[in-house]
C-alpha cells in the first residue's frame, strides 16, 4: 500500500500546508493588509508590494513584484485594477514565483495575464491557483476547469445575509451625512 514514499492519493491531495509559508501580498491597503493579519495567525511570514512603502508596516517591502514573488511560496492578489496593474502578474512573475508556488486572486481579473497563468499551470511552471475572480467574468477559460490544481469560487465571497446589511446601513449613514454636511463614515481611500 505505502511501497516506496507517499501514496499517490495522498501526494495528489497534499499540495500546500498554509503554516510557515512565505506569503507576498500584492496591494496592502485595507484588504490586503487585513489577509496579512489573518495569516500571521497561521504563522506564515508576511512581505508586500504597494505604489509605495507603507509607513508604520513592519512587513518587508518589495520595490517590485517579480521581487516579491522570487521570495514567496505564494502570493495573493489585493490590488485595485488600474492600467498600471493590468497584467501585472506576467510571465516574468510567474517565473519566480516558480514551480511550487501559488497564486491567490482575490482582487480582479485583470491583474494576471490569464492566458499566461493558464498555460504555466498546465505546464507546472507553478503549482497551483486559487482564484475568485477571472478576466472575463462569469467565463473563467475552460481549461482551468480540467486541471487538479486549481480552485475556483464565483466572486460571491460579500454575499452574505449580515455584509449586505453592513453596506446598506453604510450606505444610508453616508447619505445621512453628506446631506447633513457631515464628515461620511467611511471616506475614499487610494489604496
Amino acid at each position: 500500500f505505502l511501497n516506496f514514499g507517499i501514496h499517490p492519493l495522498i501526494d495528489h491531495f497534499a499540495l500546500f500546508q498554509l503554516r510557515g509559508k512565505r506569503i507576498g501580498i500584492v496591494g496592502l491597503g485595507r484588504i490586503g493588509y487585513q489577509v496579512a493579519k489573518r495569516l500571521e495567525a497561521f504563522g506564515c511570514s508576511i512581505a508586500y508590494n504597494s505604489r509605495k512603502a507603507k509607513p508604520g508596516v513592519s512587513y518587508p517591502f518589495y520595490q517590485t513584484v517579480q521581487e516579491l514573488a522570487a521570495k514567496s511560496d505564494a502570493l495573493v492578489l489585493c490590488c485595485g485594477l488600474t492600467e498600471q496593474t493590468r497584467h501585472l502578474i506576467n510571465k516574468e512573475v510567474l517565473a519566480a514565483l516558480g514551480k511550487d508556488g501559488v497564486i491567490v486572486n482575490i482582487a480582479r481579473g485583470g491583474v494576471i495575464d490569464e492566458k499566461e497563468m493558464v498555460r504555466c499551470l498546465m505546464e507546472g511552471e507553478i503549482a497551483g491557483a486559487g482564484l475568485d475572480v477571472f478576466e472575463n467574468e462569469p467565463d473563467a477559460p475552460k481549461e482551468l476547469m480540467e486541471l487538479d490544481n486549481v480552485v475556483m469560487s464565483p466572486h460571491c465571497a460579500v454575499f452574505t445575509r449580515e455584509s449586505l446589511l453592513d453596506v446598506a446601513r453604510l450606505v444610508v449613514g453616508n447619505l445621512e451625512a453628506f446631506f447633513s454636511n457631515e464628515p461620511l463614515l467611511s471616506e475614499y481611500e487610494d489604496d
